[in-house]
């Protein structure tokens, strides 16, 4: 019968025309490629190779193995680079969620990078809006959580990326917008446009307004960031955005931004769970991440 061996060693004969060089290709003895060959022709009971011919020469038998010499042997190679890979994570999923809601303009030249080093993973992304990120992570539903919200959750690491500022956006007709910083109480009567996840993730919330017991009169929420700041900018409400994401807003004129008290300064971090953090792919992408400055 067939063996990967009878294919290779057919191959070597075609491309060295002899048993010395398919011998020496393969780094075995000419005694044993004569072998080799003899039992593959009398297991089907045919010749494939012109022996007296120089160099070798192959009957249609032998030109009907290396079809599917040809066929099988790149097959097989790529399967077994693509399990040694699997292996040693070099390939698989990369799964990434958000919930920095305006990550993905800095991430994007990341991600184009990752793509080309690490063209064997497929990258995939989770909505931000999640309920319970942390816990997506922790149940192997995504690989990589971008997230302000360093939680102690065993299993989960985080890699510290940048710090960032969050602020109050506003038209630049607002009354608020005379003022050199905001404190809680002026937001007592306001509307806040937030993204639609939990009160308790959002910066504005959790840093400045939860801790004065402050609550706006009304909260009304968007999944884009170009509706948030038209909505801020029409004066349907007042917002909290990353200072980056702000400064792109206030040099078209179209919102002003404003300090949330003294500042309300947060910390972005990169959380993978410890037991795939080792794997190459994740490595691969942590190692990027690391060179991420806070945009500008």
């Amino acid at each position: 019968m067939i063996e990967l061996r009878h294919l290779q060693m057919l191959v070597a004969l075609r491309s060295q025309g002899s048993l010395a060089g398919a011998s020496e290709e393969l780094h075995v003895t000419a005694s044993a490629i004569s072998h080799q060959l003899k039992d593959i022709e009398s297991f089907y009971d045919v010749e494939l190779v012109n022996r007296r011919s120089r160099p070798l020469s192959f009957t249609p038998a032998g030109k009907e193995m290396l079809r599917l010499a040809d066929t099988i042997l790149p097959l097989v190679a790529r399967t077994t680079t693509n399990i040694k890979r699997l292996a040693h994570g070099q390939t698989g999923q990369l799964r990434l969620a958000s919930e920095c809601h305006s990550c993905f303009d800095w991430l994007m030249p990341i991600l184009n990078l990752y793509r080309k080093q690490w063209s064997d993973v497929d990258l995939d992304f989770s909505s931000g809006f999640e309920p319970e990120p942390h816990k997506m992570l922790m149940d192997n539903e995504i690989d990589v959580l971008i997230t302000a919200s360093k939680l102690p959750i065993d299993g989960i690491v985080y890699l510290p990326l940048f710090q960032y500022e969050s602020r109050l956006v506003l038209s630049p007709t607002h009354l608020l917008a005379e003022k050199s910083k905001i404190l809680p109480i002026d937001l007592i009567n306001q509307t806040l446009i937030t993204y639609p996840v939990e009160q308790k993730r959002l910066d504005i919330m959790a840093h400045f307004l939860s801790p004065a017991d402050v609550m706006p009169a009304k909260i009304r929420t968007t999944e884009m960031t170009a509706m948030l700041i038209q909505l801020v900018a029409s004066e349907r409400g007042v917002a909290s955005l990353p200072d980056w994401v702000v400064a792109e807003y206030e040099k078209k004129g179209w919102v002003v931004s404003r300090p949330l008290g003294d500042g309300v300064y947060c910390q972005l971090y990169a959380g993978t769970r410890a037991d795939s953090s080792e794997l190459a792919y994740i490595q691969g992408f942590l190692a990027l991440l690391k060179t991420v400055v806070k945009p500008s």
